[in-house]
């Protein structure tokens, strides 16, 4: 749809939150009547900002009021089950996500960043790069900044990153990046694709449904699932698909040869970087600046420029962040780690000894990929939340020491004490944090917080 057909369009957005007030706004400003309905009352401020964009809203639940429009707009967020996503859905009513939206005011080419673990310290890493390079960058998307509230006014010579999950891609219909970026896929966020591991693979894989024969995907072909499903779509369709990888020299990509970042893009070869020197330690990083590289080169930005970002980069809040040390035992902030794979990552990233703090609101976690890791790195795992009975059993028992906290607060008192010089004490929960904080930003303020004030 282009912004000239949303005059006087009837849209419903659902969810009232950051994306859903930021396309509400966007699609009242090109003259649609937009009708904002949630489910839970109104945050501080809201009302006040829907009225001023001229948005008309409901509160305290989804009423036949909603189901008025030409098409709903959904913030990602809420989940595509809901009854009056349902009903839409039944009586022929389009749903857009926010992302879609968006999409289609945005002049600039985006670089679209997925996967289950990585996408914001990849979309960070590679926005970095972009602003280093002295383009004009917007960064946004799921890593906290609604596309919609940027994207009017960007020229052509601008470039947007986008972290998108894959609640965003779910209702797509014309979103199309330039640049498209699947790092990996492993099992999370399967309460919402009804425990239904193919589900949620194939909502990743529409990143690039409308790619065209000069745009570029960028994928992991260290991930078997990925690197199968992409040689399958590159014999359907003839995608152009640049891997990366750390395991294999590929004849087109990024891969490590003799501890050195090697790239091969449009049959040129150059020897970009010492692997060591890259600022983001761990295999998984090591993957995610591959990633950024091939997307910023594909992009044409200069190698030095690149190599300059790689080694600068300070990476993310909540993901591997250093708090503080105290008595030779170094606290680090992995908040953002929701997910198995993710856990399995940032144990991987160290060689001393772990004292782990995991647990949360369980999202059908299985756990086996992380006991290998545990018996070798982890000395001891503090479980908390609804899930530490869980983790309890299936982490603690296999470390030397264990213990179930009542609060973040005192698994952080557990974990000081099983903790010796020379230790990390690695907040990485593999669970969501719903169940005693907003948000996983909530809970790593707060175990930063905390941590400070040992």
């Amino acid at each position: 749809m282009n912004p000239a057909d949303i005059k006087g369009k009837r849209v419903t957005v659902i969810g009232g939150a950051r994306s859903g007030l930021a396309v509400a706004k966007l699609l009242a400003g090109a003259g649609a009547e937009v009708f904002l309905t949630e489910k839970g009352e109104a945050t501080r401020g809201l009302e006040q900002a829907l009225d001023a964009a001229g948005v008309a809203y409901e509160f305290g639940g989804h009423t036949r009021r909603a189901l008025d429009a030409d098409f709903f707009a959904i913030s990602p967020g809420v989940p595509s089950t809901i009854n009056i996503v349902q009903q839409a859905l039944r009586g022929g009513l389009q749903v857009f996500s926010e992302i879609e939206v968006a999409s289609w005011f945005c002049a600039a080419p985006i670089v679209a960043i997925t996967g289950s673990n990585g996408k914001t310290t990849t979309t960070s890493l590679t926005g970095h790069i972009f602003r280093n390079a002295g383009r004009t960058t917007v960064v946004a998307g799921n890593i906290g900044y609604p596309f919609s509230d940027y994207v009017r006014g960007l020229a052509e010579d601008a470039v947007v990153v986008l972290e998108v999950s894959s609640f965003q891609l779910d209702h797509i219909d014309t979103f199309r990046p330039r640049v498209g970026v699947l790092l990996n896929i492993t099992p999370d966020h399967l309460d919402r694709y009804n425990y239904d591991f193919d589900q949620y693979k194939q909502s990743k894989f529409r990143l690039f449904e409308n790619q065209r024969d000069d745009d570029v995907l960028v994928f992991n072909h260290d991930d078997a699932l990925v690197r199968e499903y992409v040689a399958f779509l590159k014999m359907q369709r003839g995608l152009h698909a640049i891997g990366f990888s750390y395991e294999d020299a590929l004849d087109e990509g990024a891969f490590v040869r003799e501890g050195r970042i090697v790239l091969r893009i449009n049959q040129q070869e150059e020897i970009l970087m010492e692997a060591q020197k890259l600022a983001l330690p761990g295999r998984h990083n090591l993957h995610n600046s591959l990633a950024a590289a091939i997307a910023a080169r594909v992009m044409e930005v200069r190698s030095d420029v690149v190599r300059e970002s790689l080694t600068s980069f300070e990476g993310v809040p909540h993901r591997l962040e250093f708090v503080r040390e105290i008595d030779g035992v170094r606290y680090v902030n992995d908040s953002k780690a929701t997910n198995v794979n993710a856990v399995w990552y940032a144990l991987e990233s160290y060689n001393e000894p772990i004292v782990l703090i995991a647990g949360g609101r369980d999202k059908g976690n299985d756990y086996s990929s992380l006991k290998p890791l545990i018996r070798r790195k982890v000395r001891a795992v503090v479980a908390l939340g609804e899930s530490a009975e869980k983790v309890m059993d299936e982490l603690a028992s296999l470390a030397e020491e264990g213990a179930q906290a009542a609060s973040l607060e005192e698994a952080i008192r557990y974990a000081h004490f099983f903790a010796a010089p020379g230790d990390i004490v690695l907040l990485s929960p593999a669970c969501s944090s719903f169940d005693m904080f907003d948000n996983y930003e909530h809970r790593g303020d707060t175990f930063r917080r905390l941590v400070r004030s040992l």
